[in-house]
């Protein structure tokens, strides 16, 4: 024990410990803002992928679904290291630079809105077709479908699938470290594995592994207390 206080990982873990917060704060940060931007596209887009198809509320033209599914489909095909390396000049015109932490949310929400849409379009469809038949025999427009039934009624599998997101955006950001991104992945990279201290490697690992622990436990939180069924259990 005494060997490994006196070990030079230790002394470099003791170095670079007073940064730790900051690294923190900068994955936290870059997770939720991804995490929002993310949702504010692929939310109306996983929407669409169920109401423009043939029989939904609204239908849109076959070669807008299919160009639709198409570059969705793409862009969840492109491995996220890739990708990262792909959009450095997006990254660099939108926010000045290429690195650092706010540079590494460009690459996260271009990597996350398609996976979104998709997860969005798998809780819309989990809605039960008769509430929808229901609303349009009432004379609903399709807006109102979507804002007062489709949406509401989705809302805990929704908030469940935006976790999920969530947690995946935060392994992303992890591994935005390999070209210099911000945050525990650079602390765990750049100051473990390059450097060959399992310590480092090992803390920053932990940490990451406690973030998801709190995302996932603030998301089923909100999805349950959202779940008419517990709700009802529970009245």
């Amino acid at each position: 024990m005494a060997e490994l206080f006196a070990s030079k990982d230790w002394q470099t873990f003791l170095d670079v410990l007073p940064s730790i917060p900051a690294e923190t704060w900068d994955t936290f940060y870059s997770t939720v803002v991804a995490t929002l931007f993310a949702l504010v596209i692929g939310l109306p887009l996983g929407v669409l992928l169920v109401t423009g198809e043939p029989g939904g509320v609204r239908p849109l033209p076959r070669w807008v679904m299919r160009l639709l599914n198409g570059v969705i489909n793409l862009l969840r095909s492109v491995p996220f290291l890739i990708l990262m390396i792909i959009v450095i000049p997006l990254s660099r015109l939108i926010v000045g630079t290429s690195i650092g932490t706010v540079a590494s949310i460009v690459p996260l929400v271009i990597a996350s809105f398609p996976f979104v849409s998709r997860l969005v379009e798998t809780s819309i469809r989990e809605v039960d077709s008769g509430v929808v038949e229901a609303a349009q025999s009432m004379g609903a427009t399709p807006l109102q479908i979507i804002t007062k039934v489709l949406i509401p009624e989705s809302m805990p599998s929704l908030i469940a699938n935006a976790t999920i997101a969530a947690t995946t955006i935060l392994g992303y950001g992890a591994m935005a470290g390999v070209i210099g991104g911000g945050g525990l992945g650079k602390v765990a990279i750049n100051y473990g594995y390059y450097r060959y201290n399992l310590v480092l490697e090992i803390f920053a690992t932990a940490l990451l592994v406690v973030l998801v622990q709190v995302l996932q436990s603030i998301g089923t939180r909100l999805a349950t207390r959202c779940d008419k069924r517990v709700q009802k259990t529970k009245g």
